[in-house]
């Protein structure tokens, strides 16, 4: 078989039945560096004439081999930052140089997004959180350093020669992730490597080397020197990806999911004798794939572009207070009482380590703590009163919260599913008739503030609130009053006081 045979990955949404060979995978090469051969043909002269070596390299490299497009690219330089930085502020039209500690220079250039890196290798000491940056003097050693083969490959420029020195073209016709040296040396240069494995399984639906994965079982606890933000951030492009299965089973399977998301493999509870319950792991990430499945329904509800971690992250925890809340019955049955108010509270715990912002977190919890209030319709039985209730205490993640909720519809029983969806379409349907007659989406008593202190002639102060909620309150349970007779009921509630 020759190069040319090997059958390479397709790009994404095609089959893996579908494959390319590697003269297809150079003229998709050869295609995308002609789209963006107004940025890479520039700067290479701009490099060139300084006496400065530049190559694309890493994802942008990779991605054009997937026949993927983007407009944010990563260059290499034999340029320290500072020369970079120069040359960089006479080509584009904004300039940032966060990264300069770890020698990247960044900038816009109308719709491209540029980053320069200096040649360079780093590594981390046994306790340092952070890594320590050494500059290197050649393209072939900055690969070297790189994580994985199908990321160590480079276009130089203005030539355009391909730099391919650990065969990450190989292994990408193969499907499969090496790193470059040894599994054990590149995740002792960067214990982040490990998540970055998984993360990549699921975003490129590669295989991952056995060496690999025995390397990040034997290192795992490795992650720990990584700070809380760079594992977050690798967790969301995990589940953000279009297939987060194969990654997160990495995760579990190599312990690493024990600590950084120890709630997930948790879930594995051991099976009672009887089998009467569900296999909590597995319909978990049952769950994660149908709410995936269902982000249609937030971009044309709620204009809410998908991947949408929030829903992914709430389908992912939504049952991870069941470990905790697992009792057995003297009939054999198995219960988990209240394991969504433990869950939404392990939710948060977990999101706060991981250093989430309060929104996320505040969104996250309260669709896993809401995630079974649905099962409270029964068949259908719900007054309005309970309908706008739950729209208030869903709030902003209504839709979010719909999207949960028909996920967790995992049974094989057919005819239940039916009744589930069905009854799960007429609450729908109830809300947008409610949301039509009363501005569910902003529930709020009939009078206001002013007109509480007016009426009852008193000032700011506790009444004030204690009298705003006990309006709220009659507003969910008999909607829309005229000022009337919301002032009426006002001074009788006043007045029994």
């Amino acid at each position: 078989m020759t190069d040319a045979d090997l059958p390479a990955t397709a790009p994404s949404g095609v089959q893996p039945d579908a494959p390319l060979r590697l003269v297809d995978v150079q003229a998709a090469v050869a295609a995308e560096l002609d789209r963006i051969a107004p940025v890479i043909d520039e700067l290479g002269e701009l490099f060139a004439a300084a006496g400065h070596e530049l190559a694309l390299v890493g994802g942008p490299v990779r991605d054009a081999m997937l026949g993927r497009r983007s407009n944010d690219l990563d260059f290499t330089t034999s340029a320290r930052p500072e020369q970079t930085d120069k040359l960089l502020r006479a080509w584009g039209d904004a300039w940032w140089d966060m990264g300069r500690d770890f020698g990247t220079i960044g900038c816009r250039k109308g719709d491209w997004v540029v980053e320069v890196t200096t040649y360079r290798s780093e590594d981390y000491d046994r306790d340092s959180r952070k890594p320590e940056v050494t500059y290197g003097d050649s393209l072939t050693g900055d690969l070297g350093r790189r994580d994985f083969t199908v990321n160590a490959m480079a276009v130089r420029l203005p030539g355009r020669e391909i730099e391919d020195p650990f065969g990450g073209v190989m292994d990408l016709a193969h499907r499969v992730l090496r790193t470059p040296g040894t599994p054990e040396q590149s995740f002792s240069d960067d214990p982040l490597r490990m998540m970055r494995a998984a993360r990549f399984a699921s975003q490129l639906d590669f295989s991952v080397d056995p060496e690999v994965v025995r390397a990040m079982t034997g290192m795992a606890s490795r992650i720990e020197i990584i700070s809380a933000e760079r594992v977050r951030d690798e967790l969301v492009k995990l589940i953000c990806s279009p297939r987060p299965r194969p990654g997160l089973t990495l995760l579990d399977e190599t312990g690493l999911a024990e600590l950084v998301l120890p709630e997930l493999p948790a879930l594995k509870l051991e099976r009672d004798e009887h089998h009467r319950h569900k296999d909590v792991y597995e319909h978990t990430l049952t769950v994660l794939e149908q709410a995936i499945d269902l982000e249609p329904r937030l971009a044309e509800r709620a204009g809410i572009e998908g991947p949408d971690f929030i829903s992914r992250f709430a389908a992912l925890m939504h049952d991870v207070g069941k470990p905790r809340t697992r009792r057995f019955q003297d009939d054999g049955a198995v219960t988990f009482h209240h394991h969504d108010v433990v869950g939404a509270k392990l939710t948060r715990k977990r999101m706060k380590a991981l250093k989430f912002s309060n929104d996320q977190i505040d969104a996250v919890g309260d669709l896993v703590e809401l995630h079974l209030r649905f099962h409270g319709y029964g068949s259908g039985e719900w007054t309005d009163s309970a309908v706008r209730r739950y729209v208030r205490d869903a709030g902003p993640e209504l839709e979010r919260l719909h999207v949960l909720t028909r996920a967790d519809c995992t049974t094989r029983n057919r005819k239940k599913a039916d009744r589930l969806r069905r009854t799960y379409d007429d609450l729908e349907a109830r809300i947008d008739r409610l949301a039509g007659e009363e501005e569910l989406a902003s529930l709020r008593p009939d009078l206001d503030g002013n007109q509480i202190m007016q009426i009852l002639g008193i000032g700011p102060g506790r009444e004030i609130g204690e009298a705003y909620k006990f309006l709220l309150e009659l507003r969910l349970d008999n909607g829309p009053m005229s000022t009337e007779d919301a002032t009426a009921a006002l001074e009788e509630w006043w007045a029994a006081r």
